[in-house]
């Protein structure tokens, strides 16, 4: 069962099932469904694991949650992962150094992290909305890769309409080409004067919004999100983090039960939080460490016990899908160390103030489970040439990672960096910390691959080909009439 983060409200259930959580993400007081208990792995989980296949791994942590769908749509959208590029490995680890692993987690179709969620949490919000013939409007708001992944696994799907907010200028090139020449005709993508704070926020306020509600009733048409406010994103971001682990041991790395750290470069917290569900659940991490770039708000978060974005401006870097100051899915750590009483009040304050302040002994209690640093743009661009001259291509994300791995693993045990985005994505960036050269988009991608014999994937080559299907950039006030003028047709 589910339950909310802040508390509840008269109006909503008391606790829901998952189904419920997946449909309707907006708890009360703006909330969000955590569950009330997370399952835990028993001692021969991982022997047993050891030979299964990354499906059948998935398969076995959702039947854990016990979440109320039947096993043959799970399955069904668990072989959507036989279109990664590799379908039995569609998440391969990868060895770096003798204690560095890259848990690669961007082969699928829009080359990012966010496919390894949202392809079965597509499929399966689809069927619930088919099987209750009921019409939904589904929500994303992205810094650069959930808008393609989500456009990507809803497009054409019956009684499924998708809106997409991106900030204009605040993603590269290729995540923007990605999402405003998606053809599905459910499919609507606004370009907003803002930055992702902003369009993160109104899409909490439209899900929050008891008038965008009632306009949407009146046509039939029920209101959910893509994001990972959406608790059918997190459940398949445990998966794939224990799948690591399970590498590991496959590798002959580790025995069962030794330790590991495992390195998230963060923005929104969601892929942190996955880790952080897995820890709890038995996987034995030593530590979650938390990699962020120049908006160092959840360093500071880790370090010092004070959020604070009361004087701080969203700056932009080479790592865009993390340039954030809100991140949303620290309300469920919150929630899940400290409670819905004092979570809702951090939250308040934070509303209100622009910041709030944990106690010495809620900041040590972050702490058994977190760590923190952050690098700016010369770091990631010297790491990324180091790490291509000796065989090995990091995106400007996972670059971030090796400020985390050099500076905060006190121990000697393997550490396993997530890697949320191909190279693809970000070519003017990786040429310019090859060559310190700035060329477009197209160009960057020829010379890059070419210098360093890589492959582009067509769905990114034929990107610069496809006609442009949603040309529209908006104010923040014109959000909502752009949202009801498509949904009129």
């Amino acid at each position: 069962m589910f339950i909310e983060t802040r508390g509840n409200d008269g109006k909503n259930p008391q606790k829901v099932q998952f189904s419920y959580a997946v449909l309707n993400p907006s708890a009360s007081f703006g909330g969000l469904y955590s569950p009330e208990t997370l399952p835990e792995f028993d001692k021969d989980f991982f022997a047993r694991m050891s030979t299964k296949s990354y499906k059948e791994l998935a398969l076995e942590i959702l039947k854990l949650f016990d979440v109320d769908i039947e096993e043959s749509i799970l399955k069904e959208a668990l072989n959507l992962y036989d279109e990664f590029d590799d379908k039995n490995t569609p998440a391969p680890l990868v060895k770096v150094k003798s204690d560095l692993f890259v848990n690669e987690l961007y082969h699928g179709p829009t080359r990012a992290f966010k496919d390894m969620a949202l392809q079965p949490f597509g499929y399966i919000l689809s069927h619930l909305a088919k099987k209750q013939q009921k019409k939904y409007l589904i929500l994303a708001a992205t810094s650069g890769d959930t808008g393609p992944a989500t456009l990507d696994t809803f497009e054409n799907k019956e009684n499924i309409k998708v809106v997409c907010l991106y900030p204009d200028g605040g993603t590269s090139d290729v995540q923007r080409l990605q999402m405003v020449t998606a053809e599905g005709e459910n499919l609507k993508v606004i370009g907003i004067h803002g930055n992702f704070d902003d369009a993160q926020s109104a899409l909490k306020s439209l899900l929050a919004s008891d008038s965008f509600k009632e306009s949407l009733k009146k046509q039939d048409i029920n209101l959910s999100a893509a994001n990972s406010v959406n608790f059918g994103r997190i459940i398949f971001q445990i998966i794939y983090h224990v799948s690591s682990y399970i590498e590991l041991l496959k590798q002959n790395e580790l025995k069962i039960g030794e330790k590991f750290y495992i390195t998230v470069p963060s923005g929104n917290f969601g892929n942190a939080l996955g880790a952080y569900y897995a820890k709890k659940m038995g996987l034995p991490v030593e530590k979650i460490l938390i990699a962020s770039n120049i908006n160092n708000i959840l360093t500071e978060l880790l370090t010092t016990g004070v959020y604070d974005i009361s004087k701080k401006e969203l700056l932009q870097s080479t790592s865009p899908a993390m340039d954030i100051l809100i991140s949303s899915n620290v309300e469920r750590v919150l929630f899940d160390k400290f409670g819905y009483k004092r979570c809702k009040k951090l939250m308040d304050e934070l509303s209100l103030k622009k910041s709030y302040a944990l106690n010495k002994g809620e900041l040590e209690a972050l702490r058994e489970d977190f760590d923190a640093v952050y690098s700016d743009d010369e770091f990631a661009l010297d790491t990324i040439a180091l790490f291509a001259k000796e065989g090995y291509v990091l995106d400007p994300h996972t670059a971030t990672c090796i400020k985390a791995y050099k500076n905060i693993k006190p121990k000697d045990i393997p550490c396993v960096i997530c890697s949320t985005a191909e190279w693809t994505k970000f070519a003017p960036t990786m040429w310019q910390a090859l060559k310190n050269e700035k060329l477009s988009d197209k160009e960057a991608l020829e010379n890059f691959s070419k210098t360093l014999n890589l492959h582009i994937p067509k769905c990114i080559d034929l990107l610069f080909t496809k006609e442009i299907k949603h040309p529209d950039v908006v104010e923040k006030s014109e959000i909502e009439k752009s949202i009801t003028d498509f949904l009129k047709g």
